[in-house]
C-alpha cells in the first residue's frame, strides 16, 4: 500500500528542505551561502531592483540581515560557482558545469538555426572578432566591444534592444564559449572559459540523460518532496523528461512514491526528508526563492494562487507590481507589494493583503496576529536595506491592520 501523508506533513516537509522551518538565526557567512548553493543547486537572477536584486533575498530569507557584497564575492569571486542557464538566468555550484554542457550544445542548435534563418552579412566575422578580444584582453562588458562594429547601431527587432556585439556575447555565453567573470552593477563582464572556469572549461560534458538525472537528483535533494512536474521544474526539465527520471530515483533509493492529501498526482519523498513537527519561521520571499518560484505547487501546496504583476500594466494588477508572499509558520498568511525608497530612506509598502483561505488542512490565520508578525519582518528588512522607516499605504485587505501594528 503506498503511504500517505497530510498535506501539513508535505508543507513542513518542504519548508524544512527550503531552510524556511525554523525562525532564523545567525547571519549568511560565506559557509552558509556555500551551504544553500550547494543545497539548492541553483539561484535565481532577475534584474528587478525595485525592492533588492533577486539573488539576495533567498539568503536574507532563510539567515537574516547579510552583507549582500560578500555574496556577490562569493558568486563571482570564489572559483566554487558558474553563471548560466538553470532555473532561468542563475548562479550554481561549479561542479554542476559538466550536467549543464548538454544545454550549451542545445542553445547552440537553436542559434544556428537562427543564423540560417536570418543571415546578417558580417555576422560570423563578428562573432569571432568578439571571442578573440574575449581570450586576449578579457574581461569584457559589452560596451567595451561596440568598436568592433562597423556601423554600432541598435538592434531594434529584439526583445531587449541589443547591439551586435550584445548579440553576439551572448551566442557566447549560451553556448560555452565566453564566461560571466562578474556582475559590475548587475552588467555581465564576459571573458574566456578558461580565465574563469579553469580546468573545468575544457572538461567533457556528461550525456544528456545523464545530466538530466543529476539535476533531478539535486532538486529531490532540494525539496524533498514533489510532483514529477515540482521536481522537474527545479531545473527547469519537462515533466514528460522527467518521469522516467522520478522512476531512476526510486529505482536507486532515493526517494519512493507518497500519496498526499489533496494531490491529484502522486509525489515522490527523499529518503533523506525530515518532517519537522513543527514550521516555526517567517520570512518574506522573493517571487524567484525556490519556495515559490513553480506557481502550481505553490497554489497546490499552500493554497496561495500568485502571478508576478511587473510585466501586466498598471490598471490590470490585482495585487501589485513587485509583490512577496508573506511566510507565516506553515502558511502562505499574505502578500505585500513593496518599494525601497532609497533617497528617502523609506520601505514603502504599496499594498498589503491578507490570504482569504488557509492551507490545505490549515486554520486560517487572525489577521492581527499576521499583521502584527509582517510588521515585525518589514522593520528588519529596512533595517537590512539601510532603510529607516516602513511606510505602509491604505491599499489591500491587511493594509489597515499593518499599519496600526507598525506604528
Amino acid at each position: 500500500m503506498t503511504e500517505k501523508l497530510t498535506a501539513a506533513e508535505a508543507r513542513r516537509i518542504f519548508l524544512a528542505a527550503q531552510g524556511l522551518a525554523r525562525k532564523r538565526s545567525g547571519s549568511a557567512n560565506r559557509k552558509r551561502m556555500r551551504d544553500y548553493l550547494n543545497r539548492q543547486g541553483v539561484l535565481q537572477l532577475d534584474s528587478v531592483n525595485v525592492l533588492a536584486r533577486a539573488h539576495y533575498l533567498p539568503l536574507y530569507s532563510r539567515h537574516g540581515a547579510y552583507d549582500t557584497a560578500d555574496l556577490d564575492d562569493y558568486l563571482w569571486s570564489s572559483g566554487e560557482t558558474f553563471e548560466h542557464w538553470g532555473h532561468e538566468a542563475s548562479v550554481m555550484p561549479r561542479e554542476l558545469l559538466p550536467a549543464l554542457r548538454y544545454r550549451m550544445e542545445h542553445w547552440e542548435e537553436r542559434w544556428q538555426k537562427h543564423f540560417e534563418k536570418v543571415p546578417r552579412a558580417g555576422r560570423r566575422e563578428l562573432i569571432a572578432a568578439v571571442e578573440r578580444e574575449l581570450h586576449e584582453n578579457g574581461p569584457l562588458t559589452s560596451a567595451d566591444l561596440e568598436h568592433l562594429e562597423e556601423e554600432p547601431r541598435r538592434n531594434r527587432g529584439s526583445w531587449w534592444d541589443w547591439s551586435a556585439t550584445k548579440d553576439a556575447l551572448e551566442y557566447l555565453f549560451m553556448t560555452g564559449r565566453a564566461a560571466v567573470a562578474g556582475r559590475p552593477n548587475f552588467q555581465r563582464l564576459y571573458a574566456a572559459p578558461a580565465h574563469v572556469w579553469g580546468d573545468l572549461a575544457h572538461a567533457p560534458g556528461l550525456p544528456k540523460a545523464q545530466a538530466q538525472q543529476e539535476l533531478f537528483d539535486r532538486a529531490l535533494r532540494a525539496d524533498w518532496i514533489g510532483t514529477v512536474g515540482d521536481l522537474g521544474d527545479h531545473f527547469r526539465i519537462k515533466p514528460t523528461v522527467a518521469k522516467p527520471l522520478a522512476a531512476s530515483a526510486v529505482e536507486r533509493g532515493l526517494a519512493r512514491w507518497v500519496n498526499v492529501e489533496g494531490w491529484k498526482e502522486p509525489a515522490l519523498l527523499s529518503s533523506e526528508a525530515q518532517d519537522p513537527g513543527r514550521a516555526t519561521g517567517a520570512a518574506l520571499l522573493s517571487p524567484f526563492d525556490p519556495a515559490c518560484w513553480y506557481r502550481d505547487r505553490l497554489e497546490r501546496m499552500f493554497g496561495m494562487e500568485y502571478r508576478i504583476e511587473i510585466y501586466t500594466p498598471a490598471p490590470k494588477r490585482k495585487y501589485g507590481y513587485y509583490t512577496l508572499p508573506f511566510l507565516l509558520g506553515d502558511q502562505m498568511a499574505g502578500r505585500v507589494d513593496l518599494k525601497a525608497e532609497r533617497k528617502g530612506g523609506t520601505l514603502v509598502v504599496k499594498a498589503a493583503w491578507v490570504e482569504e483561505a488557509p492551507a490545505p488542512g490549515a486554520k486560517r490565520r487572525a489577521p492581527g496576529a499576521v499583521a502584527e508578525a509582517l510588521a515585525s519582518e518589514l522593520r528588519t528588512m529596512a533595517a537590512w536595506l539601510g532603510l529607516s522607516d516602513v511606510v505602509v499605504e491604505p491599499v489591500g485587505t491587511l493594509a489597515g491592520e499593518l499599519a496600526s501594528a507598525n506604528g
